[in-house]
């Protein structure tokens, strides 16, 4: 890039940012805003809805169904072939639409209610996953030759900013009360607070676009004046295979879901988890599983400068997928009826949660050229999808059917998180055999 693109880019790069977080933001509220009130749904008389917790499984697991089917990859071409802006936006427009499906639904009360909640959601996670993917691409556009990994870091941080929203106010929009049954209304309220948050963010979406069309688009032209493309950059649709026949793509891959599966998934029932292990109101386990997404917002752009500056990626995934594998031995094993261990084993996640984030993403541009870099984003959350999609069902059956759930889901999370482990040294050797990919260089 020459000096003068450089410097118009990187003024305009940040207000960039600044738009592209606020849609991943009211995603990530309504993907968790029942996270801390699971417990509502483990018999289904205390609710008007009527749900239970394999139904509520069944409703988180749908999350993922549509990106596992073919609609994640699907996504990611287009995203290739049409560009962010229009296939972002049509994404983006998805997310927004599906969660006003998932609303409808909770306020129906209809027998048929999970059925529509579960199209509504299955919807919205297509759209959220494909404009997180566009969320990405962009940001690794705009800041390709500069602060990479801190921005990525920042959007990560502040989306799970949402998720501590959902998790620290689902409990006070809807009260803990012994015998009270939940009206349709009052379960409904974290998602009618979710498709205000997604309004804002249709507005600053588009804001995005428009900067994207003009600033872009100018940075293009000076990057490239005489408007050409080789043959060499032009996506064809095997490229798809090549990505496909990429050890290191599946190396990411698995880590991805296996690592994510462990924390996601976790989220979904925590409030099922925490409070029968260490006796605990659901305030108390929303603030105590809060600390993850609070963690991030400080330690994500943190650790993301440490990958800008002084590499070694592959180190940090490594230590990131032990200290998730050691909150979780905790989470199994230690003394029931004593919170300081839950709050330890947040303690634990949330440094994990940080760290192997801060240097997976920023090295998928690594292993791949820039002309399937969105398809390659897409493929990686198709994987991590087909686990969360397991994952999070079995959880739900596991909490349903014994009184020992909690420990059982977790010894399921303790061999996610030790696979991880395996996966990232794995990934670790890959990057000493093949320097050349500078999968452990600094970013800048």
């Amino acid at each position: 890039m020459v000096a003068s693109a450089k410097k118009f880019y990187r003024s305009a790069a940040w207000f960039a940012l600044a738009c592209l977080v606020v849609p991943m933001f009211a995603s990530y509220y309504f993907d968790d805003m029942f996270s801390s009130i699971s417990y509502l749904f483990e018999d289904p008389s205390l609710t008007q809805l009527g749900w239970d917790s394999a139904g509520y499984g069944l409703y988180a697991s749908g999350y993922s169904v549509l990106c596992v089917f073919g609609g994640l990859i699907v996504g990611g071409i287009l995203l290739d072939k049409w560009g962010v802006r229009i296939s972002g936006s049509i994404f983006v427009g998805m997310m927004a639409a599906g969660a006003g499906v998932v609303l409808w639904a909770l306020l129906s009360g209809a027998s048929w209610s999970l059925k529509a909640a579960y199209a509504g959601v299955m919807f919205f996670g297509l759209g959220s996953e494909i404009a997180g993917t566009a969320v990405t691409r962009s940001i690794a556009k705009w800041f390709r030759d500069g602060p990479m990994a801190l921005a990525m870091g920042l959007q990560l941080a502040i989306a799970r900013l949402g998720t501590a929203f959902a998790l620290v106010l689902a409990p006070k929009l809807v009260r803990q009360t012994a015998g009270h049954v939940y009206t349709l209304a009052e379960t409904a309220r974290p998602a009618l607070v979710g498709m205000g948050l997604m309004a804002l963010g249709l507005i600053l979406w588009a804001v995005f676009v428009a900067l994207d069309a003009r600033t872009g688009s100018r940075i293009d032209v000076e990057e490239n004046p005489s408007g050409a493309s080789s043959d060499d950059d032009a996506f064809r649709f095997r490229d798809v295979v090549g990505v496909l026949g990429n050890k290191n793509f599946w190396l990411l891959g698995l880590l991805c879901v296996l690592f994510y599966s462990s924390i996601i998934a976790f989220k979904k029932f925590a409030g099922a988890i925490l409070i029968p292990r260490f006796d605990i109101p659901a305030s108390t386990a929303g603030w105590m599983v809060s600390m993850l997404p609070f963690s991030t917002v400080i330690f994500a752009p943190l650790f993301g400068m440490l990958v800008d500056k002084a590499g070694k990626g592959t180190r940090w995934m490594v230590l990131g997928a032990v200290l998730a594998l050691i909150a979780h031995l905790f989470l199994a094993f230690a003394p029931a009826g004593v919170p300081f261990w839950g709050y330890l084993a947040m303690v634990f996640l949330g440094f994990g949660y940080s760290l192997v984030p801060a240097a997976l993403w920023p090295s998928v541009p690594k292993i791949v050229p820039d002309k399937v870099l969105g398809t390659t984003f897409a493929l990686i959350y198709w994987v991590q999808n087909l686990g969360l999609m397991s994952f999070k069902w079995v959880a739900g059956v596991l909490l349903g059917k014994s009184a020992g759930g909690p420990v059982t889901v977790e010894l399921m999370f303790v061999a996610l998180c030790a696979a991880a482990v395996a996966v990232a040294l794995m990934f670790r050797r890959t990057s000493a055999r093949h320097p050349e990919l500078k999968l452990d260089a600094a970013n800048q």
